[in-house]
């Protein structure tokens, strides 16, 4: 083995082990199951309406919306319909459905600091303080119902997303 090879190897086992740890909390962070809830239904959604829902558990509340676009991790027929939370990742600013601009398929801007996040791109900042994404709740459809089976991104206060299980 040559000194670059050496490198490289120490490298990627660095980051495997910096990424996924050796411990069993470091495990369960990665492979956290969600409980799975019914939050909607496609029938009632209104393009360009924002609906409140709480998920995993009754204290977190995020909005279901069927944008106008294509949008990253979208469910339905146009894979158009997705769900964030409302709280912005940056200090904790609530963001309610009010908030969200059909026109460019964005929700804010954050009452402390003006972020705005594109709900086409798993919640982006578009501008502001935030550095951090919003979390996005993974969705699947059943039939017509809209069903919330997990979160991609860690909830503003938390040091582990709840699970609602």
């Amino acid at each position: 083995m040559n000194r670059r090879d050496f490198l490289v190897l120490g490298g990627a086992s660095v980051t495997v082990l910096a990424t996924f740890g050796t411990d069993a909390f470091a495990q369960q962070l990665v492979s956290s199951s969600y409980a799975r809830k019914v939050v909607g239904n496609v029938s009632d959604l209104e393009q360009g309406v924002a609906i409140a829902f709480n998920y995993p558990d009754d204290e977190i509340e995020n909005i279901l919306v069927m944008l106008n676009e294509e949008a990253g991790a979208g469910v339905g027929e146009a894979r158009n319909i997705v769900a964030f939370n409302t709280v912005c990742p940056h200090m904790g600013g609530y963001m309610d459905a009010s908030v969200f601009k059909p026109k460019h398929s964005v929700l804010g801007p954050c009452p402390l600091h003006l972020s705005t996040f594109d709900l086409t791109k798993h919640g982006m900042v578009v501008s502001g303080h935030s550095t951090a994404s919003l979390p996005q709740i993974s969705l699947e459809l059943d039939g017509d119902d809209i069903v919330a089976t997990g979160v991609m991104g860690l909830f503003y206060g938390f040091n582990r997303n709840p699970s609602g299980a």
